[in-house]
């Protein structure tokens, strides 16, 4: 029997999405990243005594956005508590998070897999909490330092229903989540700064079975390849175990990715081993109805509802769609485009392939891309008007980049500056394809008993001759209608 069929695999994971709000989650300090070591701090970040904390509203109302967006359940009173640890870099000796009464639960997210299918993953709660500081290891051989920028900033904490069961299914609902965050707007999702990473609980159990088995919980995973690869050696290393005669032990681990393996941290705690208490002082966190509304108003079309209009709307195909709604700034450029009246297949034809193209070779984003919709709009015209060739448009394309976002040349203006618009005028074809014809007697004959392959040939020496100026579709009309003289 094959170890598919003797084991299935249980995943639940608990997902980190730090917010992009101008102050941290308890205190009136920068919440920007990069800055120097230790700037970012307040008495309340650095645990003195008599510190009070005070609730950054955009916590509360990016919790609720997102719970929203998930399908959540949002409670209308929810309390934060006090989750009692040590750690060096978290001075307080404890964390403000929310254990009994999450401000979101019983939510969901459908996540599509490579194969058509879709799967629900149910969502236990996203609740509220603030981050713990960071201890660097790395730039002292004696000592570890400690950066207490991070202290205190505002964390969303998504917790899964134990519903994955694959890595590829874990690896496609932290890839939902990202897109989800960074369209909201709530969090950018940037995963090697650690902006979004996740720890995974995992377990196996025999096919049928229905109760759980011990699981072990691998920490900090931030990126998705590490994500998969870690989840696919920690089951395997969980199935090898179960059928040496062996038994998975309770634990917290860490993914190496030099070695590709997973190591110990520690045992797995309990909730029991925090002492969560109610925070005695932050009062409960009340969502109106009227804050309610507020919220689902500011929630925009979300990728999935997207991806459906682009396709119904637009004709546009499941993978043109997929593409252009994967980043909230991409489909927005995509339907900027379309408002100065260009037709929906060939914009996404043109971002896709040269757009992004240019992207990836600049390194930019698309909100960077320097030239406006507006202009862009004017090149696909060009080329709709069929005014200038496929080859033509990825030069002008290149010479519109290179000028800038501060240039004012038109597409049409810088065609006729490069000397790129086709001709189709027959006053200046009709005498090149008359010459043509003539100059290829066995051609012709050729093609008038039955070689209409050849009108290739006939075009290309006309393109030749005309410098590439010559209209490609009425050079074959003429041809086709001058070389039946030849009979």
């Amino acid at each position: 029997m094959s170890v598919d069929t003797q084991f299935e695999t249980v995943i639940g994971l608990e997902v980190h999405a730090q917010l992009l709000t101008e102050s941290k989650a308890f205190a009136p300090v920068s919440n920007r990243f990069g800055s120097a070591p230790n700037t970012n701090v307040t008495p309340l970040c650095l645990g003195h005594p008599g510190t009070l904390p005070v609730p950054n509203v955009n916590l509360i109302r990016y919790a609720v956005k997102l719970g929203l967006a998930t399908g959540c359940k949002i409670r209308s009173k929810s309390i934060f508590a006090r989750k009692n640890y040590f750690y060096p870099d978290m001075p307080k000796g404890y964390q403000i998070s929310q254990f009994e009464t999450p401000i979101c639960y019983d939510g969901h997210m459908d996540i599509e897999m490579e194969d058509g299918s879709t799967r629900r993953i149910g969502i236990t709660r996203i609740h509220m909490e603030e981050d713990a500081g960071k201890s660097i290891h790395d730039q002292d051989p004696h000592n570890t330092l400690i950066d207490l920028n991070r202290a205190g900033t505002p964390l969303l904490e998504i917790v899964s229903e134990p519903d994955i069961r694959s890595p590829k299914e874990a690896g496609a609902y932290m890839r939902k989540i990202w897109q989800i965050v960074r369209y909201l707007g709530v969090c950018d999702g940037n995963m090697e700064e650690g902006s979004l990473r996740c720890d995974a609980n995992v377990s196996i159990r025999p096919v049928g079975q229905k109760e759980f088995n011990t699981r072990t919980e691998i920490k900090n995973l931030n990126s998705f390849r590490n994500v998969e690869r870690a989840l696919v050696y920690e089951v395997e290393r969980q199935k090898d175990l179960v059928r040496s005669g062996g038994s998975v032990i309770q634990q917290t681990l860490l993914w190496d990715p030099n070695e590709m393996r997973t190591r110990q941290m520690r045992s797995k705690e309990e909730a029991h081993d925090y002492r969560y208490f109610p925070e005695p002082d932050i009062p409960p966190v009340v969502v109106t109805d009227e804050m309610l509304e507020e919220i689902r108003l500011e929630i925009p079309e979300l990728p999935e509802a997207r991806r459906r209009r682009y396709v119904s709307e637009f004709g546009l195909t499941d993978f043109d769609s997929s593409v252009l709604t994967e980043d909230r700034p991409l489909a927005d450029f995509f339907e900027s485009i379309l408002e100065h009246s260009a037709s929906a297949k060939p914009t996404a034809n043109l971002i896709i392939t040269e757009i992004r193209r240019i992207l990836n070779e600049k390194a930019l984003g698309i909100t960077e891309f320097p030239v406006s919709p507006l202009r862009l709009a004017g090149l696909l015209a060009l080329r709709e008007g069929d005014k200038i060739s496929s080859s033509a448009m990825q030069t002008l394309l290149d010479a519109m980049v290179d000028a800038g976002p501060d240039a004012k040349t038109t597409a049409e203006e810088l065609a006729q500056k490069l000397n790129l618009l086709q001709v189709s005028d027959t006053g200046f074809l009709d005498p090149i394809v008359d010459e043509v014809l003539r100059s290829n007697p066995e051609e012709v004959q050729r093609y008038l008993g039955g070689k209409k392959g050849l009108i290739g040939f006939f075009i290309g020496q006309i393109m030749q001759k005309s410098q590439g100026k010559a209209n490609p579709g009425m050079v074959r009309d003429l041809v086709q209608k001058k070389i039946t003289e030849f009979e």
